[in-house]
This record gives C-alpha cells, structure tokens and sequence, in this order.
C-alpha cells in the first residue's frame, strides 16, 4: 500500500511548482524593459521548476519515502528562494526603487504567501505531518481564504472598466471573502478549547458553498477570456490560474473534513 506522505508530497509538488512557475512568468510579463535583471531572475525560476516538474514525473506513490523526503527538501530549498525572490521585488517595489511595473505589492505579497504556504507543507510532511491538527485549521482557512479575497480584487483590478457587471461580481467576491476572513480569526479567537468539531463542521461547509461560488465564476470568466468575449487585461493563463487554486481549496476542504471524521 503506498506510503500517504508519499502521495500527499507527490501531489503537494505537482500542484504548487506549477503554481510557482507560472509566477515566475507573470511577473516577467509585468516588468517593464528596463528592469531586465529581474526578468532574468524570473526565468530563471521559470526553468527550475521546470526541471522539477521533469525530476516529478520519474516519482509514483510507490517511490521509496527516503527518496520522496529528498526531493521534499530540494523543492523546499527552490520555494524558499523563490520566496525570497519575491519578498526582493516587493521591497523594491514599495521603496519606489522600480517604477511603472504591473505587478503591483499585494500581487507580489500574495504570490510570496503561498511560495511561504509551499514550502511549510513540504517542511510538514518530512516532519510526518500529513494534514492539520483541529487546532490548526482554521489559521490554514484564514491563509486560503485571504487568497480567494485577493483573487477577487486582483480580477477586478485587470478587467476593463466596461465591463461593469463582472467588476461589481469580482467587488462583491472580494467583500464576501474579506468577511469570512475576519469571521474566521473571530471563530478562532473565541472558540471553546473542547468539542470544537460541530463549529469547524460547519466553519467548512460554510467556506465550501462560498468558494464553489467563486470556483464557478472564475470558470465562467476563464471560458470568456479564453474565446476573447470579454475586455481585460488578464492572460487566459492567469484566468486558468486562479480557477485551479479554487478547485485546491475545495479539495484541501474535503481533507479537513475527512480529517474532522476520523479524530
């Protein structure tokens, strides 16, 4: 039977060194000319993940685990420089040291979140931890939920102004997600210390019908993008993007619940 470290670290680095590549590109499309150093710097990112994903395809979930928890520290070590990386142009970027780029800090601080999110997960699971404890789910909703709320602002941001009805949708995702993220450091400063599953129950089934929500609308705006019906500046790309990191948090959902189930 494979080893669930194994698969979960298998899946964990598919997804996320995707992720992070495509950052790596976004952020090239968004420099200007002159700030040609930092492009290269994205590319360069660009073909390590690449070469990660090319070292992935050789790993099943019958690897060995010694092997899989070497390729966990090795991806660690790329998301922790791409981290770094980024948290660099975001410096740059709020010290006015690059001027008349499109990546904007909350994009930047955003895609430095979750390369911080990548790679704990693979420090976790080297360290055995397959899925949050009870105690941690929440902060880790808090983390995926505060992503939905950027996504929304950022779709909003990149659509044309003409297009009113999907800017007030993408405003209304935004306020939505925005509240349920101060509903959940509410739930987690005040829940009780015992019998907490009925509250995360129904914290994640909450989250679930509001992020299926988002999930279809992004969908929606992704297929439009896609055939060119509607104005914008968002790359198809970065439409197909943001609608894979819904579908994650859905699936990330169903193993809390799961979790919730067998504890």
């Amino acid at each position: 039977m494979a080893n669930p470290i194994v698969v979960r670290s298998l899946d964990e680095i598919k997804f996320w060194s995707r992720i992070m590549k495509e950052h790596a590109l976004f952020l090239s499309l968004g420099f200007t000319y002159e700030q040609q150093q930092l492009i290269d710097e994205a590319r360069q990112f660009i073909s390590l993940f690449e070469r990660i994903e090319e070292r992935l395809s050789r790993f099943t979930v019958n690897s060995d685990l010694r092997q899989v928890q070497a390729l966990n520290t090795e991806v660690y070590q790329a998301a922790a420089a791409i981290w770094n990386y980024k948290r660099k142009v975001l410096g740059l970027t709020l010290r006015c040291e690059i001027r008349g780029s499109n990546n904007y800090p909350l994009l930047v601080d955003h895609i430095s979140r979750e390369a911080a999110y990548f790679a704990n997960r693979l420090k976790e699971l080297n360290e055995g931890k397959l899925a949050p404890a009870p105690d941690d789910i929440i902060e880790e909703n808090v983390f995926f939920l505060k992503v939905m709320a950027d996504h929304a602002k950022f779709i909003g941001h990149l659509l044309d102004p003409s297009e009113r009805k999907l800017v007030d949708q993408a405003r209304e995702f935004s306020h939505d997600f925005d509240q349920l993220v101060f509903q959940a450091i509410d739930l987690d400063s005040m829940r009780p210390q015992s019998e907490t599953k009925p509250i995360l129950s129904q914290f994640l089934n909450q989250n679930k019908v509001s992020v299926a929500s988002l999930r279809d609308f992004k969908k929606t705006a992704r297929e439009l993008i896609e055939a060119c019906r509607i104005k914008s500046n968002i790359h198809p790309l970065l439409a197909d993007h943001t609608f894979r990191e819904a579908e994650r948090f859905l699936e990330i959902i169903d193993l809390f619940e799961a979790s919730l189930k067998r504890t």
